[in-house]
């Protein structure tokens, strides 16, 4: 973040291409940190880059290993893991590298393949959140039980991908640049460059790749814990763990994403429009610490937060028996589905006994209705929204 791309006298005598685009650019920043600062930030970044990959590797062991984690929506969790795996083995590693020599190591088609891989990689993660709680809220609103669709949940996989593209290309194309940023040990966009090109390209990048996920997230998220409030007034006792459980989900969720992301997004809109000089080392070196986090960050609440996936973790875990000893299986258990414009009516209240309710159709719909659902044993059903 934050390159300063500083001119130095060069010879004239240099006539191919190749070579005068080195001239153009120095691997010396303005802004410096002292050596037992980059220590600091090698720390960091070591362990970001040990843990991310750590924590991604165990989500696509899981994967490989149990089969009924291989469900549609669970598409968007591996992509998420594969995406930030991908930063932490061909990103981080130059960044950490380069934080032990207090310097950037790589020359000037290092740092724009070190910037365009992260951001493209980024990119990825933050659309396939976004679509993550779309797809949440429409399993709440819209639920019809059918076979599992592996097409929507791949269109997302390759749109996340091919969205990201589509942004990041463009500074290797002319708008705007890859350069250094912050200390001098990792590239991204040239935030501080004073053109026209760079500032368009910056406030398109800001909203359309920060600012619309976002929206997304609050949006359907919002949605989600109003409609289990509605749940929790007709069924106090059912839902009420429930409510919690989503509540403390959503709040996680919304309040990592914009510790890990926003800051990031502030300060480089801060370097981009403001004074130069205006963001000190320190300044610029911590969000982009903090927007790597989320490779270490994204596995534990998406993936060991959800239910199906840490019963299978302490299963990998050799700790099966402590869930049966619980009363609990390893598959599944009944998850409550929370539906708006749906009532389900059976013969007991609420279908709560212990036989199988029967539906019969309902001449009113309104809100705030629930109807209960196995996913032990039948494949159509819906993911849990809380997972």
């Amino acid at each position: 973040m934050f390159s300063e791309v500083s001119d130095i006298n060069l010879t004239s005598n240099l006539s191919e291409p190749l070579a005068s685009l080195e001239q153009d650019w120095s691997d010396t920043p303005h802004v410096r940190l002292s050596r037992s600062g980059h220590r600091v930030v090698s720390v960091f970044l070591g362990s970001i880059m040990v843990f991310g990959f750590l924590n991604n590797l165990l989500v696509l062991v899981l994967f490989c290993k149990f089969k009924t984690l291989r469900t549609p929506v669970n598409m968007l969790l591996l992509n998420i893991s594969v995406s930030d795996m991908l930063v932490c083995v061909c990103g981080t590693t130059l960044s950490f590298a380069s934080s032990l020599r207090t310097r950037w190591l790589y020359g000037r088609h290092g740092c724009m393949w070190y910037g365009f891989i992260n951001s493209c990689f980024g990119i990825v993660s933050l659309i396939s959140l976004s679509v993550l709680s779309y797809d949440r809220y429409s399993t709440l609103m819209v639920y019809n039980k059918r076979a599992p669709d592996y097409r929507r949940p791949l269109l997302a996989v390759g749109g996340s991908w091919l969205y990201s593209v589509v942004w990041t290309v463009p500074p290797l194309l002319g708008w705007s640049s890859y350069g250094l940023e912050g200390a001098g040990t990792s590239c991204s966009v040239t935030w501080t460059e004073r053109t026209s090109r760079s500032h368009s390209y910056i406030v398109c990048l800001f909203v359309f790749c920060l600012g619309l996920p976002v929206l997304v997230m609050v949006y359907c998220y919002g949605r989600l814990l109003h409609a289990v409030k509605q749940v929790g007034r007709i069924r106090r006792t059912a839902a009420r763990r429930r409510e919690f459980h989503i509540l403390f989900m959503v709040i996680t969720t919304v309040v990592c994403y914009l510790l890990c992301w926003m800051p990031y997004g502030v300060v480089a809109m801060m370097a981009t429009f403001g004074r130069p000089g205006l963001i000190s080392p320190v300044a610029s070196v911590i969000p982009s610490i903090l927007a790597k986090s989320s490779t270490v960050i994204n596995p534990v609440i998406y993936i060991l937060m959800n239910k199906q996936f840490y019963r299978c973790f302490l299963i990998l875990l050799h700790c099966k028996h402590h869930l049966t000893e619980n009363g609990h299986s390893s598959l599944p258990s009944k998850t409550t589905m929370v539906q708006l414009h749906r009532r389900v009516c059976d013969g007991s209240p609420l279908g709560l006994g212990p036989a199988p309710a029967v539906t019969r159709p309902c001449a009113v719909e309104a809100e705030g209705t629930s109807s209960v659902a196995s996913d032990k044993t039948d494949p159509a059903e819906p993911p849990d929204v809380s997972s």
